[in-house]
């Protein structure tokens, strides 16, 4: 049976995607939502490419966590959503799927999309293939404004040194590294910028597309990106597959 539905991973809600076709060897794509909390279940647009690459996919709920290895309470207690991902969600996959690193694929949008930068920084090995859209990478500019991040840290210094931007290893990083941004987009393009500096200045190879404009910081531009977005995701696997083969 292939389409959407949700299930539960160690008590926490997620949404899956099964093609009609799965792919052999069987590969996946992690998605991060955002703020919004909004996922690709349902999403025709990045659902149609997904159903034509046969790419399974899933979408953990993270609550408004930022997807950070801090614990953020509105999430859960004691687990921080990073270490649900590793601990839960990658078994999960192996055990259900077939599907472990580095057939896996990681994505994100805005929150999310920074999420995916702090999977694939902190462990490039098990995330060599990751894109990310908008993401919203200074978190620390958002302290204060009423949200779960109050409750995680101290304040905006504490904030600052869990960003990606620091989490990115001069010698090893993901090999298949996709970042866009709205050129209009005030919340992320800033951040964006900055981390392409960084990157720059490491001497990390990415590819990046900052010049494309339909709607800011929003789904409309998100979902504009479908297919190129799940073209890079799908060349990246094939390109790991051939090289572990």
């Amino acid at each position: 049976m292939s389409g959407w539905q949700t299930l539960e991973i160690a008590g926490k809600a997620a949404d899956i995607f099964e093609p009609s076709r799965p792919s052999d060897p069987a590969r996946a794509v992690l998605f991060l939502h955002g703020h919004g909390l909004q996922t690709l279940a349902g999403n025709a647009a990045y659902t149609v490419e997904l159903e034509r690459l046969g790419l399974r996919a899933i979408c953990p709920h993270g609550k408004r966590s930022w997807w950070l290895p801090v614990v953020c309470p509105e999430f859960d207690a004691e687990l921080s959503p990073l270490g649900h991902i590793r601990s839960n969600v990658l078994p999960w996959l192996e055990a259900t799927w077939q599907v472990k690193p580095p057939a896996l694929a990681a994505f994100g949008v805005s929150m999310g999309g920074q999420g995916v930068l702090q999977l694939a920084y902190r462990h490039p090995n098990e995330f060599p293939v990751v894109a990310a859209i908008s993401p919203v990478i200074d978190l620390q500019e958002w302290l204060g404004h009423g949200l779960p991040l109050d409750e995680m840290f101290v304040d905006q210094e504490a904030a600052r040194q869990q960003t990606a931007t620091l989490q990115v290893q001069g010698l090893n990083w993901p090999r298949h590294q996709f970042l866009a941004c709205d050129p209009t987009d005030r919340d992320a393009l800033p951040g964006v910028e900055k981390l392409v500096s960084k990157l720059n200045s490491s001497g990390v190879p990415f590819e990046r597309d900052f010049t494309t404009s339909h709607g800011g910081h929003s789904w409309e531009y998100f979902n504009h990106l479908a297919p190129s977005v799940i073209q890079f995701l799908a060349s990246g696997l094939d390109a790991e597959y051939r090289r572990v083969a």
